[in-house]
């Protein structure tokens, strides 16, 4: 018998006698049998499962990958090497990352394997390792493009998970960031992280979030704003209920606030929670600012809202019921301009807002260039012969176009799309009672708003303060001394961020 067979052999005897210690450590004896067994059967018809039948050291080896997750090259170096130089010693003792694999557990084996994992099969021994060997080619950190700001940093979220939580921890290097990993899709088995600060983040939000990702059933998530909307309190509500932002500098500022921090592997953007209505409408540059710009730019926009859903409307409901609310010169010029327009006042306006959505989603679907001229090109061309051919008044291609840019102004894009959303039910409320109808639907979408929750805190919060501390930093943002407390929506557990009476 050979010299190293004959060690093997009384090793084992050794290591299984009772009372050694370490029989309750033994692998099942037909470990590797079972684990290439179901490998090979639910890897069937893969073309990229490689198999490689190696003998190190004298003894077989079955190393078993998927060559689109792995790069062989490093397989070599992490784990053919290391076997190599350790002659006849325990393979766990030579890959000091890997990890002895437990046969019962074959959902965590494939789910591994799945994730870029290289799983051993020492036949001999009847011991199975993996290791993880996950290198995948992914998109650079460049700047961002929904969020592109001025001032501050200028990375954004990639698709890869492990690449945007090292974007957070480079920014909040502090052991109480919490970071847990769950796994949601039935058939995709995405990769979901909640990250929150310990003794800051409220911890009936970090129930509630768990509670729902566990219970949260679909046959896979190819984006973060599909998990987002199954996460919402009133998924029928056309406003969103939580934040989105592909900007790790914002994500660090929520998670300081307070907030729960949702990011999906496959996506580059990252879901805030709680979030309220007035925080859709501020852009992190707001906090690169002085306080006097940023809360100018604020209003700006929290005013565009109201421009944008009535002034189109307004139009529609002036000339159809009301002409006697506008001044005579003013009312002059409308009719003038409205002489050779066959349609009621509601269809030119319907017709109009139509032809500005086309044109932008055609600017969007285009490749950037051409999209840029379309939209540009076209608006032109389009506005001018429908003012020429008696389609639509000079005024309303004005009031429109003012509308399609007030509608852009929210940072947040789900925010934009909500706004353009609801003014077609203003144009349509004031094509039927005018101002009665304008001020109707404003009364219902206040209602709305008001009965909307995120994550069990009133949608509304900021707006109407849950606490008095939120009125420096709502509407208004006032110098960051006044700032001394987190925002009532985030409930945080420590409220306070520095001494009020520090200078």
């Amino acid at each position: 018998m050979d010299v190293k067979a004959w060690w093997r052999k009384n090793a084992d005897k050794v290591l299984t006698r009772p009372g050694s210690g370490h029989s309750a450590k033994r692998r099942p004896k037909q470990a590797a049998h079972k684990v290439r067994a179901l490998l090979q059967a639910r890897m069937q018809n893969v073309d990229d499962f490689t198999v490689l039948h190696l003998s190190m050291n004298d003894e077989p080896v079955e190393v078993y990958f998927l060559n689109t997750l792995v790069d062989e090259s490093n397989i070599y170096e992490s784990i053919l090497l290391p076997l190599q130089r350790e002659d006849g010693r325990r393979p766990v003792r030579a890959l000091p990352l890997g990890q002895l694999v437990n046969p019962d557990e074959e959902m965590k084996i494939t789910d591994n394997l799945l994730r870029g994992h290289t799983i051993l099969i020492f036949p001999e021994r009847d011991e199975v390792l993996q290791v993880n060997t996950f290198k995948a080619p992914h998109r650079t950190i460049s700047p961002p493009e929904t969020e592109s700001t001025v001032l501050g940093p200028q990375d954004s979220f990639v698709e890869m998970l492990e690449v945007n939580l090292s974007l957070i921890r480079r920014r909040i290097a502090n052991p109480d960031l919490k970071i847990e990993v769950h796994s949601i899709g039935t058939q995709s088995r995405n990769k979901v992280a909640i990250l929150y600060l310990e003794g800051i983040a409220n911890p009936e939000n970090i129930t509630r979030v768990q509670e729902r990702i566990k219970n949260t059933e679909y046959h896979g998530f190819v984006g973060m704003p599909i998990l987002k909307q199954m996460l919402e309190d009133k998924p029928y509500s056309p406003f969103p209920q939580f934040g989105l932002t592909t900007r790790p500098d914002n994500a660090a500022a929520a998670l300081l606030d307070g907030r729960i921090l949702l990011i999906l592997s496959g996506s580059p953007e990252a879901a805030i929670c709680p979030a309220a209505f007035l925080e859709l409408f501020s852009s992190p540059e707001d906090f690169y600012n002085r306080w006097s710009t940023a809360s100018l730019l604020r209003m700006i926009r929290f005013l565009g809202l109201f421009l944008t859903v009535l002034l189109t409307s307004s139009y529609v409901s002036v000339l159809t019921y009301h002409p006697e609310m506008l001044p005579p010169p003013l009312l002059t010029i409308l009719s003038e301009s409205r002489n050779r327009v066959p349609f009621p006042p509601v269809i030119e306006v319907l017709i109009i807002e139509l032809v500005i959505e086309i044109l932008r989603e055609a600017g969007i679907r285009m490749p950037t260039k051409i999209g840029q001229t379309i939209g540009i090109v076209g608006g032109i061309v389009i506005g001018t012969a429908s003012v020429q051919a008696g389609l639509a008044s000079n005024i309303l291609i004005v009031l429109v176009s003012v509308s399609a840019l007030l509608s852009f102004v929210p940072p947040n894009f789900l925010m934009s799309n909500a706004i353009r959303l609801v003014r077609y039910g203003f144009i349509l409320s004031a094509g039927f009672l005018g101002m009665y109808g304008q001020m109707l639907m404003l009364a219902l979408m206040f209602a709305h708003l008001l009965n909307l929750t995120s994550l069990g805190t009133p949608y509304m919060s900021t707006g109407i303060p849950r606490v008095w501390s939120d009125v420096f930093n709502s509407l208004l943002r006032t110098p960051f001394k006044f700032i001394a407390f987190r925002s009532g929506m985030a409930n945080a557990k420590k409220k306070q961020i520095f001494p009020i009476d520090e200078e």
